[in-house]
């Protein structure tokens, strides 16, 4: 399988191109060079035509662009990037897609500082984040995308991403968070599984390591990828017994 990935040097690309470069013939794109073994092409995820001449002759494309803090950038990487890349693949008649984003795509403030227990299919309310509006936008175009093509998308919402070597610094560990590693398997698991399996073509994952808050569920991820997170991270929430 051909895999484009856009945005892969970004923080979780490298991780996610150690997992999957063994068994993947993969394209790179970024807006700025990088040094890589791979088949690299400079891409403005904002700019249509350079993100569908980078799709050409792929299989699936990956979606790991993010912009947060321009207002105009923001939009122009995740909400018009995610435009171009749905475009990209209806062009080449690409049917498997897999998109990134903030759990508050779906889970901003009206839901996260309260409510319990929250799966990938409640209704969404990102909240007024430049970063969560324009990501959640740019999964609305997605979505719409899938309606009318014969293309599948698959969100994958993370927030906080660990090293389970190093120590914990300066944050809680949130209930929200993954290991790099773990972080980088769910998106083999997107590229193996089998698409008519998935109650619809548009489906959106919660991405994060088994943790005792509860505040959020990954069930969906584990019954329709396979998820299994290998790293619990239980040293830094797990009180050992005296």
């Amino acid at each position: 399988m051909k895999v484009l990935i856009l945005g892969a040097k970004g923080n979780l690309g490298p991780h996610v191109v150690k997992t999957l470069e063994a068994n993947y013939h993969l394209r790179l794109t970024d807006i700025s060079p990088m040094k890589t073994k791979h088949e690299f092409i400079l891409v403005d995820a904002s700019v249509q035509e350079q993100v569908v001449r980078a799709a050409e002759g792929m299989d699936a494309i990956i979606n790991l662009s993010v912009l947060r803090q321009d207002r105009k950038l923001a939009f122009d990487v995740s909400t018009r990037g995610s435009y171009n890349m749905m475009q990209a693949a209806v062009t080449h008649s690409i049917n498997r897609v897999i998109n990134t984003g903030p759990h508050f795509v779906l889970a901003g403030r009206t839901y996260e500082t309260f409510d319990y227990e929250l799966n990938p299919d409640i209704p969404p309310q990102p909240g007024t984040n430049l970063y969560a509006l324009t990501k959640s936008l740019g999964q609305e175009i997605c979505k719409v995308f899938t309606e009318g093509n014969d293309v599948h998308v698959l969100c994958y919402l993370f927030y906080s991403f660990r090293d389970p070597n190093q120590p914990l610094v300066g944050a809680d560990l949130t209930p929200f968070s993954i290991s790099w590693n773990d972080a980088a398997e769910a998106f083999r698991l997107g590229l193996e599984t089998n698409l008519s399996n998935l109650p619809s073509k548009c489906e959106i994952f919660n991405i994060f390591t088994d943790l005792p808050h509860q505040q959020f569920s990954n069930e969906k991820a584990k019954r329709l990828l396979g998820f299994s997170p290998r790293d619990t991270l239980s040293q830094w929430w797990h009180k050992p017994s005296s």
